[in-house]
Formats: C-alpha cells, sequence, structure tokens
C-alpha cells in the first residue's frame, strides 16, 4: 500500500482595503463642525448643502472624486458654511417657558409641579395656550415629548382611517418615526409610518399627509393617477404642500437640545 503524504494548502492572509471616509472634521468660527461625505454617479462638481431639518453639513462628490479634493473645496467654502449654519431657526427644548406648536397653534410650556396628572392644556391669562406638565422638572422634556406622540398617534390614526374608508382600502399598522428625510410612507402591506412632528403642524397638513400615504394603497407610485387619487381625498393639497415646503424644516427644531 502506498501512503501518500496530506496535501497542505497555504491559506492567503489579505490586508482588508482600508474604509472611505465617511465624513471630515473641519474648523468653521472656532468650532469643530463633522461634514458628510456622500459620492453621487451623477454628479459632475462638489457642492455643499446645510440641511435644515438635521442641522447638518454634506458635501457630496462626483464618483471619481477624492477626498483630498473634497477636503479642499469644503476648506474653501468655510465662510458659506458658516453663514448657512448661523441662518437655522434657533433649536427649543421642551422646558418650561419655551412656546412650543400644538396642531400649529403656540403654546407656552408651564411646570406645575404641585399638580396631579403628566400633561395638559388649558386657557391661561388673556386664553392664552398653555401645554401644563406635571411632577418633577427633570421629566417635563420627557412628558412633553410623550404626550405630544400620543396626540400625533392620535390624529394620524383618526386621518388614517377616514381617507382609507373613503377610498375602499384597507390599512396595517402605524408607526410614528422621527424621520428628516421625509413625512410619511407606505408598504405594499399597507402598514403606514409618520413624523410625529405632525403634530406640531395645522391640523390640514397633517391630514393632507395622511391622505398622501393612505393613497399609495390604490396607487404605489407618484404618477398622474396618485395624485388624482390624493386630490380626491384632500382637495387642497397644494396649500399643504406650500406650507410644508416653506415651514416644514422648522418642526425639526422642537424638542432639540440646544448646544
Amino acid at each position: 500500500m502506498l501512503f501518500r503524504r496530506p496535501s497542505t494548502t497555504r491559506t492567503e492572509t489579505r490586508t482588508p482595503a482600508p474604509r472611505e471616509a465617511t465624513s471630515l472634521a473641519l474648523r468653521v468660527d472656532g468650532r469643530e463642525v463633522i461634514v458628510t461625505l456622500r459620492r453621487d454617479a451623477r454628479a459632475r462638481r462638489y457642492t455643499l448643502r446645510v440641511r435644515a431639518a438635521t442641522r447638518d453639513v454634506v458635501l457630496t462628490m462626483p464618483a471619481r472624486g477624492s477626498l483630498k479634493e473634497a477636503i479642499a473645496f469644503a476648506e474653501r467654502h468655510t465662510g458659506w458654511i458658516a453663514v448657512r449654519l448661523a441662518q437655522l431657526p434657533v433649536v427649543v427644548a421642551f422646558t418650561p417657558g419655551a412656546t412650543v406648536p400644538l396642531r400649529g397653534v403656540p403654546h407656552v410650556i408651564v411646570h406645575r409641579p404641585g399638580q396631579r396628572g403628566t400633561v395638559w392644556t388649558e386657557a391661561g391669562a388673556d386664553d392664552a395656550p398653555l401645554l401644563c406638565v406635571a411632577g418633577e422638572v427633570a421629566h417635563v422634556a420627557r412628558r412633553v415629548a410623550d404626550f405630544l406622540k400620543r396626540e400625533a398617534r392620535r390624529d394620524l390614526t383618526e386621518a388614517s382611517r377616514r381617507h382609507a374608508a373613503a377610498l375602499g382600502v384597507s390599512i396595517s399598522r402605524i408607526t410614528l418615526r422621527d424621520t428628516a428625510s421625509r413625512w410619511g410612507s407606505c408598504s405594499s402591506t399597507g402598514a403606514l409610518s409618520y413624523s410625529w412632528r405632525l403634530i406640531l403642524a395645522p391640523p390640514e397638513v397633517l391630514d393632507y399627509l395622511a391622505a398622501h400615504e393612505v393613497a399609495h394603497r390604490r396607487e404605489m407610485n407618484h404618477g398622474p393617477r396618485f395624485w388624482a387619487t390624493v386630490d380626491r381625498l384632500f382637495p387642497r393639497r397644494h396649500e399643504a404642500e406650500a406650507w410644508l415646503k416653506r415651514r416644514g424644516a422648522e418642526l425639526h427644531r422642537f424638542g432639540a437640545e440646544a448646544e
């Protein structure tokens, strides 16, 4: 019998390629600003954008652009970035004395530590709308946020079911999120998702977004038939869209922590 030595195989170890940077730190007016880097196959040049909703800076690069060129481009435009950042709306934390919109109506947050309950609305002096919060001051921000999300869920559920009934379609679960890129979405299974911040907008804006997403139960696109369906459910959509375009980004400043 002939015995053969077992063959040995060499295992080659390869050093993984270094990951490309996805952001860079930039000094703007004496403070550090993080700039997010994004490659876009359609981009032909470097561009900068300051997003009001997320209060950040995005630098778009061509597909073959280099990190070195991106850094140089950003450094040449620190003045432009500083001006745009300074123009962003001031953040409003959920603290006593702050003014927060509820269904488009400004409400002043008032701390009522000695009263029972959690959060409620009432009319103050001269019928000024108040958002009253019981409990310890350390819990005010969380209680206000929870209250707004509960109100958003109630209004969005009612509006979604009403539009679904008018259209003769079904919807499944409704989820609330805090997204900056979109106000709502609809899955092929009828699951709806909305930004809870719609409760800060006037009721007709919230109602329009509900009609928009429910209309996707008939048309999972944005073609002419989809918009005809939306118009049937909510005839004043152009007014609501104009409000969102003009004021929507402001809704993201409420509930944020001041720097």
